[in-house]
């Protein structure tokens, strides 16, 4: 094992009741967490307060940068003999009741890798790109005039059909299962980077009442599921973030996040470093802050570089502006099998390799074989 440490993690389990909050159970009950939810919930938080963070990766054994659906195949894992702790996967096109998400990985597919995923002691995390409503188009097609308060709301024009939406996910997130039969607790991200306007629920599209109603809607329809194995992820973008005032603008409340993320992109390779870092600064140090403020966990939810172009990304970007704050992972995005220049983790032979395992040697950083020392 890399560099776990049960007597610190110990430790750092006696300073995660505060994170429980969601729960409604008393200091003492949490000593018999129950939930899988709860499970994780506490288990991140043992990792934020042992002073290390997970590494996840978009599709990580879906697809890589030029292969996909490849028996035990991952980039990651090629690069430095690991997979991620965390892996996230995209619910797309779950809403149409499509057997297939956005970037065509089969949901079967998905279901059997969350498994495996737990099987080996990591995590597992869930976006959801929905379909607009009304047009009928992507998650960046904003057409529609106040598509989300359509959506909000008892007798509303698409109330029905979110609920059938929210519904078909919560479905299948409660499905996920491991080979006991018991539901496997993952991180769902909904309605992420709302602080900015590219997707249909986005800043400019809705009130901050409709943005909270639209939150609660799917708190609502997943309590009706009875699914017990989400841990929330609150996530918003770098803009119109400066402050922590502007971070929880349009925040749902205490009672329905667990998590205070943060998505943040790195742009332009050298010219674009010091805009990343501002942004870096801004929003996880907003984060940080509520999550403080809240007794909540933080986490850098999304982040990346295109194509990687500096090699000394790891070490030198990454790595000494994140350490500072107490997050309990990072994840990057996805390596395109078919996009060749869409890739945010390295392969075998691509310029950050070296950077990348010196990044995965660090005392911080968590990989899937370190978090058997985290359960």
């Amino acid at each position: 094992m890399k560099h776990s440490d049960i007597i610190i993690f110990s430790l750092a389990l006696t300073m995660t009741a505060s994170l429980m909050a969601c729960s409604g159970k008393s200091s003492v009950e949490e000593t018999a967490v129950e939930s899988p939810a709860e499970k994780l919930i506490a288990r991140l938080g043992g990792i934020s307060a042992a002073g290390k963070f997970a590494f996840g990766h978009h599709d990580d054994t879906a697809y890589g940068h030029s292969w996909k659906y490849e028996a035990d195949r991952s980039d990651v894992k090629e690069v430095c003999g690991d997979y991620p702790a965390v892996m996230n996967w995209d619910l797309g096109l779950v809403e149409w009741g499509c057997d297939k998400q956005l970037d065509g990985v089969p949901f079967d597919f998905i279901r059997q890798e969350v498994s495996k995923q737990d099987a080996r002691g990591g995590i597992n995390s869930f976006s959801w790109h929905v379909r607009n409503p009304m047009s009928k188009g992507d998650s960046w097609n904003c057409e529609g005039d106040s598509v989300v308060r359509r959506c909000v709301g008892k007798g509303e024009a698409l109330n029905d059909t979110m609920r059938v939406w929210i519904a078909r996910a919560a479905d299948f997130i409660g499905s996920l299962k491991d080979a006991d039969g018991n539901r496997i607790a993952v991180i769902f991200r909904p309605w992420h980077e709302h602080t900015g306007s590219w997707f249909w629920w986005g800043y400019d599209h809705c009130t901050k009442e409709d943005y909270v109603a639209l939150w609660q809607l799917t708190r609502e329809v997943f309590v009706e599921k009875g699914i017990d194995n989400v841990v929330w992820a609150y996530s918003p973008d770098k803009d119109n973030v400066t402050d922590t005032t502007s971070y929880l603008e349009r925040y749902p409340g205490d009672g329905l996040v667990d998590i205070m993320g943060a998505d943040i992109y790195h742009y332009n390779g050298e010219d674009g470093l010091s805009t990343y870092l501002q942004h870096i600064k801004n929003v996880l140090d907003s984060a940080a802050e509520a999550a403080k403020t809240h007794g909540k966990l933080v986490a850098f939810s999304e982040t990346g570089s295109e194509s990687l172009p500096m090699a000394n990304w790891w070490t030198d970007v990454l790595l000494p502006n994140i350490e500072q704050y107490p997050i309990c992972y990072v994840t990057v995005w996805r390596n395109a099998h078919d996009k060749p220049n869409h890739f945010y983790a390295p392969f075998n032979g691509q310029a950050s390799e070296q950077s990348f395992v010196q990044f995965y040697q660090n005392e911080r950083t968590l990989f899937a074989k370190d978090m058997n020392g985290f359960k």
